[in-house]
Protein backbone atom coordinates (compact mmCIF):
# COMPACT_ATOMS: atom_id res chain seq x y z
CA UNK A 1 0.00 0.00 0.00
CA UNK A 2 2.81 2.65 0.79
CA UNK A 3 4.47 1.40 -2.40
CA UNK A 4 1.82 2.71 -4.54
CA UNK A 5 1.34 6.23 -2.12
CA UNK A 6 5.00 6.38 -3.54
CA UNK A 7 4.75 5.93 -6.71
CA UNK A 8 1.45 8.42 -6.97
CA UNK A 9 3.75 11.19 -5.49
CA UNK A 10 7.09 10.38 -8.07
CA UNK A 11 4.35 10.47 -10.89
CA UNK A 12 2.89 13.02 -10.12
CA UNK A 13 6.31 15.17 -9.83
CA UNK A 14 7.26 13.81 -12.88
CA UNK A 15 4.20 15.37 -14.72
CA UNK A 16 4.60 18.47 -12.80
CA UNK A 17 7.94 18.63 -14.48
CA UNK A 18 7.10 17.84 -18.04
CA UNK A 19 3.93 20.65 -17.67
CA UNK A 20 6.69 23.25 -16.30
CA UNK A 21 7.98 24.55 -19.73
CA UNK A 22 4.46 24.83 -21.11
CA UNK A 23 3.39 26.89 -17.23
CA UNK A 24 6.33 29.06 -18.47
CA UNK A 25 5.25 29.66 -22.07
CA UNK A 26 1.94 30.34 -21.00
CA UNK A 27 3.26 33.11 -18.14
CA UNK A 28 5.67 34.60 -20.79
CA UNK A 29 2.91 34.57 -23.43
CA UNK A 30 0.05 36.19 -20.65
CA UNK A 31 2.83 38.22 -19.34
CA UNK A 32 3.54 40.10 -22.90
CA UNK A 33 0.23 40.73 -23.58
CA UNK A 34 -0.41 41.89 -19.72
CA UNK A 35 2.83 44.64 -20.25
CA UNK A 36 1.00 46.12 -23.99
CA UNK A 37 -2.27 46.25 -21.92
CA UNK A 38 -0.64 47.62 -18.63
CA UNK A 39 1.33 50.16 -20.80
CA UNK A 40 -1.04 51.07 -22.90
CA UNK A 41 -3.44 51.65 -19.33
CA UNK A 42 -0.67 53.90 -18.01
CA UNK A 43 -0.24 56.28 -20.87
CA UNK A 44 -3.52 56.68 -21.33
CA UNK A 45 -3.98 57.85 -17.62
CA UNK A 46 -0.96 59.74 -17.90
CA UNK A 47 -2.32 61.56 -21.13
CA UNK A 48 -5.57 62.12 -19.00
CA UNK A 49 -3.86 63.61 -15.72
CA UNK A 50 -1.59 65.63 -18.26
CA UNK A 51 -4.89 66.97 -20.00
CA UNK A 52 -5.95 67.83 -16.38
CA UNK A 53 -3.27 69.67 -15.32
CA UNK A 54 -0.73 67.26 -14.17
CA UNK A 55 2.89 68.70 -15.95
CA UNK A 56 4.82 66.13 -15.28
CA UNK A 57 8.11 68.68 -14.24
CA UNK A 58 10.39 67.05 -12.46
CA UNK A 59 13.42 68.00 -9.94
CA UNK A 60 15.64 69.89 -12.38
CA UNK A 61 12.85 71.18 -14.45
CA UNK A 62 13.02 67.88 -16.81
CA UNK A 63 9.81 66.47 -18.55
CA UNK A 64 8.66 63.15 -18.53
CA UNK A 65 7.47 62.80 -21.70
CA UNK A 66 4.43 60.22 -22.53
CA UNK A 67 6.93 57.64 -24.77
CA UNK A 68 9.11 57.42 -21.44
CA UNK A 69 6.19 56.74 -19.20
CA UNK A 70 5.22 53.95 -21.76
CA UNK A 71 9.03 52.84 -22.01
CA UNK A 72 9.54 52.26 -18.66
CA UNK A 73 6.06 50.76 -17.44
CA UNK A 74 7.21 48.20 -20.43
CA UNK A 75 10.83 47.91 -19.06
CA UNK A 76 9.56 47.08 -15.46
CA UNK A 77 6.40 44.73 -16.61
CA UNK A 78 9.11 42.80 -18.61
CA UNK A 79 11.30 42.23 -14.94
CA UNK A 80 7.89 41.69 -13.19
CA UNK A 81 7.97 38.89 -16.14
CA UNK A 82 11.15 37.48 -15.25
CA UNK A 83 10.34 37.87 -11.46
CA UNK A 84 7.58 35.53 -11.65
CA UNK A 85 8.83 33.06 -13.86
CA UNK A 86 12.05 32.76 -11.56
CA UNK A 87 9.80 32.16 -8.78
CA UNK A 88 7.94 29.27 -11.17
CA UNK A 89 11.24 27.47 -11.60
CA UNK A 90 12.29 28.11 -7.69
CA UNK A 91 9.58 27.97 -5.15
CA UNK A 92 6.64 25.44 -4.50
CA UNK A 93 4.30 28.51 -4.25
CA UNK A 94 5.17 30.78 -6.50
CA UNK A 95 1.86 32.58 -7.12
CA UNK A 96 1.91 33.84 -2.73
CA UNK A 97 5.59 34.53 -3.76
CA UNK A 98 4.83 36.67 -6.33
CA UNK A 99 2.45 38.60 -4.52
CA UNK A 100 4.60 39.61 -1.71
CA UNK A 101 7.13 40.22 -4.06
CA UNK A 102 5.83 42.52 -6.33
CA UNK A 103 3.74 44.20 -3.85
CA UNK A 104 7.07 45.39 -2.17
CA UNK A 105 8.43 46.18 -5.29
CA UNK A 106 5.28 48.28 -5.77
CA UNK A 107 5.57 50.19 -2.38
CA UNK A 108 9.09 50.66 -2.88
CA UNK A 109 8.81 52.39 -6.39
CA UNK A 110 5.85 54.94 -4.72
CA UNK A 111 9.53 56.68 -3.31
CA UNK A 112 10.66 58.60 -6.25
CA UNK A 113 7.57 60.42 -7.31
CA UNK A 114 7.74 61.42 -3.51
CA UNK A 115 10.92 63.03 -3.51
CA UNK A 116 11.11 64.38 -7.13
CA UNK A 117 10.39 67.73 -6.33
CA UNK A 118 7.28 68.28 -8.93
CA UNK A 119 3.98 69.94 -8.19
CA UNK A 120 0.92 67.69 -5.75
CA UNK A 121 -0.85 67.30 -9.28
CA UNK A 122 2.39 65.68 -10.74
CA UNK A 123 3.14 63.93 -7.60
CA UNK A 124 -0.05 62.62 -7.28
CA UNK A 125 -0.05 61.61 -11.09
CA UNK A 126 3.07 59.79 -11.11
CA UNK A 127 2.07 57.89 -7.66
CA UNK A 128 -1.02 56.74 -9.57
CA UNK A 129 1.13 55.87 -12.78
CA UNK A 130 2.52 53.46 -10.30
CA UNK A 131 -0.47 51.87 -9.40
CA UNK A 132 -1.87 51.47 -12.78
CA UNK A 133 0.54 49.12 -14.37
CA UNK A 134 0.91 47.08 -10.76
CA UNK A 135 -3.08 46.68 -10.90
CA UNK A 136 -2.80 45.18 -14.41
CA UNK A 137 0.46 43.04 -14.36
CA UNK A 138 0.03 41.53 -10.42
CA UNK A 139 -3.21 39.78 -10.88
CA UNK A 140 -2.68 38.80 -14.42
CA UNK A 141 0.77 37.19 -13.37
CA UNK A 142 -0.74 35.47 -10.12
CA UNK A 143 -3.42 33.93 -11.88
CA UNK A 144 -1.05 32.71 -14.17
CA UNK A 145 1.42 31.15 -11.52
CA UNK A 146 -1.89 29.97 -9.28
CA UNK A 147 -3.31 28.07 -12.48
CA UNK A 148 -1.78 24.16 -13.01
CA UNK A 149 -0.91 23.70 -16.90
CA UNK A 150 -3.65 21.72 -18.73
Amino acid sequence: MNSMKETAVVTHQGADRASHPHRLRRLVGTGLIATLAAAAATTLAAALARAAGADFEVQGGETVPLSGIAVVTGFFSAVGIVIAAALLRLSARPAERFVWTAMSLTAISLIPPLLSGATTDTTTALLGLHLVPAAVMIPTLTRTLGTPAG
